[in-house]
């Protein structure tokens, strides 16, 4: 991609991330299905939801199993349907094992890189805690949606600060921050200095976190993501690989 982390999969791990222009970083959800997209499918005598996707500037096929246990395959420009269906079906032994784990995360939520039970109290479940924390459920929402409502909450006091903090102590000034739902960046960096961050950094060890936040502050500096950019991110965040592997491990846990 021209700026931003490309998230690269082995084959076997079914999803390789195109890239997206612009001084960001890219989450592997890609854009959202677009309504209308889906279709249920029988394949191998399984019954699976895909949402089909074409992009444009996809350079292969992505596969990315949704919380729901549906599929978002994405086409490139070049490609054609019945591909897609073969590259599903050369992958349904990944999709099975990522249905498997999305169904076993409904029941749970990640927060600060532990994967965390959800416990919930009355009956009707009235509150739902997780860890230390604990919030009320609302009227209409399950025990996740209340759970992650909870986190945004946190993030949208905790990441400025943080960001603030490390700001101050690399001998940047931060314009503006905000908190955001963005679907395909982890953050962003605008030209005029204002900072959007992705409230999912919660969800991660403080150490990925800040490595997120230290690559944003670094547009502060270089817009760009070639030699000098990256050279600045190695001499403030020696382990900043570390945090890349734990990204491409862990993405299919993030709410």
């Amino acid at each position: 991609m021209a700026a931003g982390l490309t998230k690269r999969r082995t084959p076997s791990n079914a999803a390789k991330t195109a890239g997206t222009a612009g001084d960001q970083m890219s989450l592997p959800l890609g854009k959202p299905p677009a309504a209308g997209s889906a279709r249920t499918l029988t394949v191998a005598r399984r019954a699976i939801t895909v949402h089909f996707v074409r992009h444009r500037r996809a350079r292969r096929y992505i596969l990315r199993v949704l919380p729901d246990g549906a599929v978002r395959l994405t086409v490139p420009g070049f490609g054609t349907r019945a591909e897609a269906l073969a590259f599903l079906r050369r992958q349904l032994r990944w999709v099975d094992l990522q249905r498997y784990t999305a169904a076993r995360n409904a029941a749970s939520v990640l927060f600060r890189g532990e994967l965390l039970m959800l416990r919930t109290e009355g009956i009707p479940a009235r509150d739902v805690s997780f860890g230390t924390e604990s919030t009320r459920i609302r009227d209409g929402e399950s025990a996740r949606q209340a759970a992650v409502r909870h986190l945004k909450s946190l993030a949208a006091r905790e990441l400025p600060e943080r960001l603030r903090a490390l700001a101050g102590r690399l001998g940047f000034r931060v314009k503006r921050v905000t908190v955001r739902g963005q679907q395909t960046r982890w953050g962003s960096c605008s030209a005029s200095g204002a900072i959007a961050l992705n409230w999912r950094l919660i969800q991660m060890p403080d150490s990925v976190g800040d490595y997120l936040l230290i690559h944003e502050l670094m547009h502060l500096r270089v817009r760009s993501h070639g030699r000098r950019f990256w050279a600045l991110v190695e001499h403030a965040c020696p382990d900043h690989r570390h945090a890349r592997r734990w990204l491409k491990a862990h993405e299919s846990e993030l709410a």
